[in-house]
Parts: C-alpha cells; structure tokens; sequence
C-alpha cells in the first residue's frame, strides 16, 4: 500500500460558539464559494463545545484575527492511505480501523500524537509537520511513502530520523479516558458539490443556527443527544456528518447514501479537554475495534476524540472498550 504525505500545511483552530459570528463571512467563502479562494483543504465541525476548523494557509488567510479563535500552536501534514494508487480522495475508504495496526498503533509506539480526520471518502492522520521525518522513518517498511508536490505524486525520500521512543511490544494499551455514547444516530455522507448552490442557505442554517428549534425530535428532555455535525471540502470533494433527524431536513436525492442506508452510533472519549500532545488516543480506541473487525470513522476535534461505528455494533463495541479501561492507581 502506498501512503501519500499530501502537500497542504494545514492549522487546526476552535472557534468559541459565542464567537462564530465573527468568522462566519470568511467560513461561507471557505465552504461555498471556493472558486473564491486558494484554499484547497477545509472542514468545519460542530460539537457542543466548540467549532473545529483544519484549514490551509491560505483558507486560514479568510479568518479574522479574533478573541474567539484558538489556534494549535503547531502546522499540521495529513497523510493518506492509498491501497492500489490513484487519487487520495477517489480511493475506497479504508475506515481507521483498516489503518489501526499498519498506521495509527506504530506512531503511537513512537511516541508520534496524531489528530484524525475521518471522511465519506477518506481517513486523513494528521501529524506535526516537524514529526515527519519519524513519522516516515516509523511506516517506511509497511509503505511507499510518496509525496504530493504541486499536485504530482513523487516518491518522498526517508531520512531514517528516530526519537528513540519505542514501547515494549505487546503491552497492553489501557484507555485512560471517559467514554460516552450520546443517544443520536448519525450519516456519513456526501453530495454533488455541482448541487451545493441549492442547498447552500440549508446548510447554512445547520452550521450556524443550529440553536434554532428546527429539530423537535431534538428536545431539551433528550439529555443524551448531542449536537455534532462536520462539513469537509477536500480536494474538491465535500462530506457530511451529521445526525438522522438533520438529514431528513435535506431533499431527496441530495446526499448520497449507501445501499444499505447505514446508520452511526458515536462513542466520544474525553471527559476533560484532551490536548494535542498525548499519544495513542487514537490507537486505544481503534486497536480494539480492530480486532473485532468493525468498521470506524475518527473524527478528532479541538477538546474530544469522536469515533463512529455501525449502530448495530454499538454495544459490543462499547463492551469491548469498556474492556480495555484503565482501572486506574
């Protein structure tokens, strides 16, 4: 397989909810209007925390300097599995868990901390610009590394760096955060973006006045249900995350779906902020999931990690990981 360091320097920011006024003109350019824009790489996520942005330099170019904005203090490559060639992004989705034993756990064991981004499409692992050469030094045995240069795909050149850092094989990898499961079921999706202009005001409104009391089935008793929705524009091709009743709010035809209509459960880690300096986050999470052989998609935001699995999955996913938890001291 081959894994693709693709050429976008990407920042990844939160936007506080009470700020996103601010930055909405240069978001709706971002995501509606890119013909208007050098930006070649840009997702948007909604948690009930915060708005998560990963971005190019040039989309981050759009966004006004602003209280409101929380900028990681790193720049950030995404990387992508390719199995059998072709375009990052025409690819068949390999899910992370296809990636969790040949990607996500080696980095782990060096010390590596990614950040996901998990897509209809795609998985994109995002690490640390300045990890890279480790980065490559760690999967140069299992791929070919390539690197995308002004949209060619070159073979990239490995420095044989290490850190030093390697854990003890077979030793067991505890999950040290807090689990949940909110009550919703959520799509992973797509659409034409030649059909965005006409749900372009629809979408608006979902990404921000989500407040709106659009969605009864969404009420205040429902304590377990959550707002969480992600828009991604990469390369040209756009997906949607977004929970069963915002869907139905879409006409018909619009989005694509699989035949199977297939519904996700979400497990979201993280009780407190996670930060960006911890490793294995992700590999405690999609290590398990592995082994059981159930499909996932990884979406990490600025303060929790989310992972989406088949609804009909959920429970022994979550008795697996519940399995795996740190008992503590």
């Amino acid at each position: 397989m081959e894994l693709h360091i693709l050429e976008h320097s990407l920042k990844v920011a939160s936007i506080a909810k009470e700020g996103i006024q601010v930055c909405t003109h240069g978001l709706i350019k971002l995501a509606f209007l890119p013909s208007k824009t050098r930006c070649k790489f840009f997702s948007l996520t909604e948690t009930p925390e915060d708005y998560t942005i990963i971005v190019d330099e040039d989309g981050f170019k759009e966004l006004p300097e602003s209280e409101y904005l929380s900028v990681a203090d790193a720049t950030w490559l995404a990387l992508n599995v390719v199995s059998g060639g072709g375009s990052a992004t025409s690819s068949q989705p390999i899910g992370v868990t296809k990636i969790a034993k040949s990607v996500i756990a080696p980095l782990a064991d060096h010390n590596i901390s990614v950040f996901m981004l998990s897509t209809y499409q795609t998985d994109f692992i995002l690490v640390r610009e300045r990890d890279l050469p480790m980065v490559m030094h760690t999967l140069s045995s299992e791929f070919t590394l390539l690197r995308v240069v002004n949209g060619e795909t070159v073979a990239a050149n490995c420095s044989g760096v290490t850190n030093g850092f390697v854990k003890p094989k077979l030793v067991p990898r505890p999950i040290i955060h807090p689990l949940s499961s909110p009550s919703n079921m959520f799509c992973v999706t797509s659409l034409d973006p030649d059909t965005l202009p006409s749900v372009a005001t629809l979408l608006m409104d979902v990404m921000f006045y989500s407040g709106g009391g659009k969605q009864p089935e969404a009420s205040s008793e429902d304590s377990g249900h959550i707002r969480f929705f992600s828009f991604s524009l990469i390369e040209g091709y756009i997906s949607l995350v977004m929970d069963e009743q915002t869907t139905r709010r879409f006409p018909n035809n619009v989005l694509f779906t699989s035949a199977s209509g297939e519904l996700w459960k979400m497990v979201r880690i993280g009780g407190q902020p996670l930060g960006f300096d911890e490793c294995g986050i992700v590999a405690q999470i999609s290590e398990p999931l592995a082994t059981a052989d159930i499909p996932a998609y990884y979406i990490s935001t600025f303060k929790f990690d989310h992972a989406l699995v088949p609804e009909e999955n959920i429970q022994s996913v979550i008795g697996a990981l519940r399995t795996n938890e740190s008992t503590g001291p």
